[in-house]
Parts: C-alpha cells; structure tokens; sequence
C-alpha cells in the first residue's frame, strides 16, 4: 500500500503546490511516485503538461480530478505506487476532509507568520478530528530576522511539530516551477536542494515506522 502525503493547507498563499510539486519530484528520484492535484485551480496541471516536456524530470505519475472522484483516484494511483503526493484546494473544507482522511501523513506549508499560524489551526483540526498525523512545513521562511525562531517557539509551546528545517524564500523554488521540475532536478547542488532533500530524509524515516 502507498504512503499518502496530503500536503493541506485551507489558507491560500502558502506555496502549497509548490511544495506538493517539489515533494513528489525528489522523492521521484527513488520512488514510485504519483502526484494528484485535486484542486480546481489546476496549478499542478500546468506544471505537470510542462514537466512532461523536459526531458530532466524523474518519472511521475499524475492525475487531477476534485470532488467525489477523489478517493477512486486515490485507490487506483496506490495500487501503482510507493507513494502518492495530494495537491488539496483552499478554502474548500470538504474537499480537504476527503483528501486528509486518505492520508498517511497530512503536511501543513506555513510561511512563518502570525497570520499563517492562526489560519493553519483549521486546517490542524481537520487532520486531528479525521485522526491523522500532521506535521508544519515552515516555507518562504525570510534570510534573516528571528521571525523564523519565533514562530518556532509558538509552534513548540502548542506541541505541534515540523518536517525537517524548512524551507527560505528562494528564486530557485519559482526557476524549477516554470520548468516543470523540482528544485532537486534543476538546481541539485542548490541551498533550496538541499533543503528539500533534509525533508525527504525526515519523511523518508517516517515512511519506515
């Protein structure tokens, strides 16, 4: 059976496809991999039409149905692959229950700010009620300031962990989107790279438990 990775976020603006699209490049590299986006918006659409045309990209599925074809889709993609990635939509608290109550893992992309914080909760609650584990992704995270340590500390105190050290605010994640890779593919001796590389090592260990 898969490992499913709902990457869920109900506020629009965290870099949710992007961080669903680099997710499922890298762990492409080593995994059979499917990616489905289930929101209406289709960014991971075009992303992936572009992706089809760049001979540097690892091999990866991909789907986008909404809706009630959701969870068939789910099922058909699980039986394919090691693990298959979900791209939900924002503000559609349907359609994130669907997709969170299918998951393995529920990763919440959250840019290092109160306002973030406070609109991730829904989000943290869906994935609590639904009885799934969740886990904050710190994204667009600024080079500088102590905003980062924190949001961190606000994090810590209300026991709500995160996947590996984050990701900065950095023109390679936009680069490699517009050419329908990961950053791992176009950039892999990047910074960006390698943060996206210590998340998967961190999601890698907890695919083993």
């Amino acid at each position: 059976m898969a490992f499913i990775i709902a990457v869920a976020q109900q506020k629009g603006g965290a870099g949710k496809s992007t961080v669903a699209a680099n997710l499922a490049a890298a762990l492409a590299a080593t995994r059979r991999v499917a990616l489905l986006d289930t929101d209406p918006q289709a960014t991971l659409s075009r992303w992936a039409a572009l992706r089809a045309e760049n001979p540097a990209a690892s091999p990866l599925g991909f789907e986008a149905v909404s809706g009630w074809r959701v969870p068939a889709a789910i099922d058909k993609l699980s039986r394919d692959h090691d693990v298959v990635v979900l791209d939900t939509a924002p503000h559609a608290e349907t359609d994130s229950k669907v997709a969170i109550r299918a998951a393995s893992l529920v990763v919440v992309p959250m840019q290092p700010a109160g306002p973030d914080l406070w609109a991730s909760e829904a989000t943290l609650k869906l994935a609590e009620g639904e009885k799934r584990p969740a886990l904050v992704l710190l994204n667009r995270v600024p080079a500088q300031g102590k905003l980062k340590e924190q949001i961190a500390a606000e994090l810590a105190g209300r026991k709500l962990a995160t996947l590996g050290p984050g990701w900065g605010n950095r023109t390679g994640f936009a680069t490699a989107f517009m050419a329908g890779l990961g950053v791992t593919e176009a950039a892999p001796r990047s910074s960006a790279a390698d943060e996206v590389a210590q998340t998967v090592a961190a999601l890698t260990s907890l695919m083993k438990k």
